[in-house]
């Protein structure tokens, strides 16, 4: 009897030291696969994909307030954190892409604009027409707001130090439909938003360096509209239709 007792015990002993193995194993298996996905979630931030979301109507109507965007941060080289280096790009941006950037008067914020001048491209704008390098650009893209009577500023001033051509600086009296021609420094971008009239831009405050530039959005994948005064607007006033639209 005492033998039995004496194999009963060695075997519960055997199927607990088995139970508390396996609960750690599992536990182990588990903590491996988070440790895993986090580490990935913040490589693939950091150097691939990117949430954004728009905060104001600037890139109307191309880009809604609301809208919530998947950015690729590889296409024009990846920003390497605490190096203050890129990754190789796949091309340099270009004129007509969207692109988001770390606004140049405030790091902390950053915007989505269109480039619309690349280095070297001499750029003016004639009675709200954009001029590139002597040609007058088609932006089917844009909108306009009817009526809105065109304004000088006094942040235009910046724009006299890049004036080309036969531009008088002391005659110079830029505003937010006329203005130029300036060229478009190396390493520089000149970006206008799509709801032209409502935008601040590079017509206010400047070139966007190329280290500035994050990436470009690829698609909305979420979107609702704010400021409704419904608590819940953003599951009551979803745009349905915005959900997967490709970003052009």
């Amino acid at each position: 009897m005492d033998g039995y007792e004496e194999k009963r015990r060695h075997a519960l002993q055997l199927a607990n030291r088995r139970r508390t193995g396996g609960a750690l194993a599992f536990l182990g298996h588990w903590a491996k696969i988070v440790v895993i996905s986090l580490a990935l979630f913040i490589v693939i931030r950091a150097f691939g994909v990117e949430a954004f979301k728009i905060a104001s109507g600037s890139m109307e109507h191309t880009l809604f307030e609301g809208d919530f965007l998947l950015i690729n941060k590889l296409v024009y080289g990846a920003g390497i954190p605490g190096v203050g280096r890129k990754l190789p790009a796949l091309h340099a941006p270009r004129d007509g892409d969207v692109i988001v950037f770390t606004y140049p008067v405030d790091p902390r914020l950053n915007y989505v604009k269109r480039i619309v001048g690349t280095p070297g491209d001499t750029l003016a704008m004639r009675e709200g027409l954009l001029v590139r390098n002597g040609r007058t650009v088609q932006e089917n893209y844009i909108q306009r707001t009817p009526g809105e009577p065109d304004q000088s500023d006094d942040d235009f001033r910046w724009q006299k130090a890049y004036l080309v051509g036969n531009a008088a600086i002391e005659d110079y009296r830029p505003s937010r439909n006329n203005w130029g021609p300036l060229v478009v420094p190396a390493h520089d971008y000149f970006v206008l938003g799509d709801n032209r009239d409502n935008s601040s831009d590079s017509r206010y405050w400047g070139f966007v360096a190329d280290s500035l530039v994050r990436g470009q959005p690829l698609v909305v994948y979420y979107s609702y509209a704010p400021d409704t005064g419904e608590k819940l607007d953003w599951l009551t006033r979803l745009r349905w239709k915005r959900f997967g639209e490709l970003i052009h």
